[in-house]
């Protein structure tokens, strides 16, 4: 059986259903591929225990498809990002910078919501479209590019015949292996603990990223003020400890890394560990094919960049497409998707080479290095105009 569409997202995570939202409501005929079953309230707890924090371009993509209104609700505002250095004395706060929102004249730079809850919500957005089609847990075999479309089987022994694919499918994208496209792989020897946590100060809306040695240290606001996800990183083999630590030495050690910021703090719930690495893919189109998310590019997780990176990705694919189908014209053509390749390539290898420097910076050992970032970002934060350029470009402004 043959099925056709407009636009074939293949994965359903975050970045996927982001953009089945987004070209759904767009009116294309879209259907998503995802492997993983959709979540459900028995399967909503603890399926995915990372956070995801949309800054304002994204927030803006979201609202233009009708999602953000349901997201809304659930979402913890960003007001200040505040890095901490304490690379002295442990639990010691050597040096604060704030970075306020309201110094760029907006109340957040963007807001936090739980993965398992986005996916559930942007699932249940999709529903009201008769133009989405979920097929999940369903797989995405080979992909035919043709001069019409783009057939792509399925692990049923169906078939999607589509005018443009979307590989939103992981970091290991069989999708972009199947175009030969190739990679580019930096690794650090890091690996990120990915937790919730109950804490006895409020979090006032402020993103916190301590950094000492190994990693950032990250809390993140949820929507219950005394709750925070975190982003621990450190190095492969004392995350790998830390991991293997019973609740009571996980919260005694979490306790001295937080440094007080939250007063009382302990883990709330299981806890995960992800490797961390950066990944660039040489190309962002194929044949009939755009590149989305970690097919694209992977990167460590700091300053909230990653998938907000892919909503950018996204929004200019968005762009271009609208744009062909008021003009008559083909939505997967060639030229099309290397405009968009043009259009993003530089600002994500930009983005990721200084991910991969500020990641670099967060890891120092020695007392000299961890010195020179103290004096680093009072530098950066004390120059008023600096500063503001910073944030800026964080949210993603050229």
């Amino acid at each position: 059986m043959r099925t056709p569409c407009d636009i074939l997202v293949v994965g359903g995570g975050v970045a996927g259903l982001s953009a089945a939202c987004v070209f759904a409501s767009a009116g294309f005929e879209t259907i998503c591929v995802d492997p993983v079953p959709p979540i459900t309230d028995a399967t909503l707890a603890g399926a995915d225990l990372r956070s995801t924090a949309f800054l304002l371009p994204s927030v803006e993509l979201l609202s233009q498809s009708g999602l953000w209104a349901q997201l809304a609700p659930h979402a913890a505002p960003l007001g200040i990002m505040r890095i901490l250095d304490a690379g002295g004395e442990a639990g010691i706060v050597r040096e604060q910078a704030d970075f306020r929102a309201s110094d760029l004249g907006v109340d957040a730079f963007g807001y936090n919501l739980p993965n398992t809850l986005l996916r559930k919500k942007m699932l249940a957005f999709l529903r009201q479209f008769s133009n989405f089609t979920l097929l999940a847990p369903e797989t995405a075999g080979k992909l035919t590019p043709r001069s019409s479309g783009a057939l792509v089987k399925l692990a049923n022994g169906g078939q999607i015949a589509a005018k443009l694919v979307i590989a939103a499918d992981g970091r290991n994208s069989p999708l972009r292996t199947q175009l030969g496209i190739p990679v580019k792989t930096w690794r650090y020897g890091q690996k990120a603990l990915v937790f919730n946590t109950i804490h006895s100060t409020p979090h006032q809306n402020i993103s916190t990223e301590i950094h000492r040695s190994g990693g950032p240290f990250t809390l993140v606001p949820l929507e219950d003020p005394y709750q925070s996800a975190v982003v621990w990183m450190e190095r492969g083999p004392r995350a790998a400890d830390l991991y293997t630590l019973n609740e009571n030495a996980f919260n005694q050690a979490l306790t001295e890394r937080a440094c007080g910021t939250l007063g009382a703090i302990k883990i709330n719930g299981k806890r995960a560990i992800w490797p961390i690495i950066a990944q660039r893919a040489e190309r962002l189109n194929g044949p009939r094919t755009a590149l989305l998310a970690e097919a694209a590019h992977v990167i460590p997780p700091i300053g909230a960049q990653g998938l907000n990176m892919s909503l950018a990705d996204l929004a200019a694919l968005k762009a271009l497409v609208l744009k062909a189908r008021e003009n008559g014209q083909d939505i997967g053509a060639a030229d099309l998707l290397q405009n968009f390749h043009r259009a993003r390539w530089p600002d994500m290898a930009a983005r990721i080479n200084g991910v991969d420097l500020l990641n670099r910076a967060s890891m120092a050992e020695t007392p000299l290095l961890k010195d020179l970032r103290r004096a680093g970002l009072k530098a950066l934060h004390s120059i008023k105009p600096i500063r503001n350029e910073l944030m800026k470009r964080g949210l993603g402004a050229k």
